[in-house]
């Protein structure tokens, strides 16, 4: 009976000092997280939940209406033209999507927007900008911005002016880019 007496005495003892220290507080506060964390486990996502990919588009060139098309609501795939090239952006729809900060630019040409840091409707035209207007400090911005674009996304063609002819890419081009950007 001693022996049962000292045990919940010494369990209370440690309680007690358990509740009385911030440091031992939070402690036991890391300790139930921890254990919550192992436990419980980070669940791999339902397969519903996991999207796809789109397979690659084959390279061709777009008119403005064509690249319309490809906005992330009438079509899943995503392109923006910047400096007069077409770039698959899908895989960063949580910028470029519909709902993205970016989103405004998705299926259109972003040059002017993203040279001058304009994430607004009027930024963008539905003809061909020539982008002649920009100053110095907007060509470099577009400049790199380009650069972006090409070192993340995929390059898939250009956009065309009225009249200009699309050309004709072979499957070699696009095998031989592909390689070059695994070497990078």
């Amino acid at each position: 009976k001693m022996a049962e007496e000292e045990a919940v005495q010494t369990f209370a003892g440690i309680l007690q000092e358990i509740y009385t220290s911030p440091l031992n507080l939070s402690l036991l506060g890391l300790c139930l997280f921890l254990l919550y964390k192992i436990f419980r486990g980070d669940k791999p996502p339902e397969m519903d939940d996991v999207e796809e990919p789109l397979p690659r588009l084959k390279r061709r060139d777009f008119t403005m209406a064509e690249l319309r098309e490809y906005d992330g609501l009438s079509n899943p795939r995503i392109l923006m033209a910047v400096n007069g090239k077409v770039f698959d952006v899908t895989r960063g729809k949580k910028f470029y999507g519909p709902e993205g900060p970016y989103g405004v630019f998705a299926g259109r040409d972003a040059s002017r927007g993203l040279a001058t840091f304009c994430l607004e409707k009027e930024a963008l035209k539905d003809t061909p900008d020539d982008l002649s207007d920009l100053n110095a400090m907007q060509q470099e911005s577009l400049g790199e911005w380009e650069t972006q674009f090409t070192q993340k996304y995929d390059y898939v063609g250009k956009l065309l002016k009225p009249g200009e002819e699309p050309s004709e890419y072979t499957d070699d081009e696009e095998g031989k880019e592909s390689k070059d950007k695994k070497k990078d």
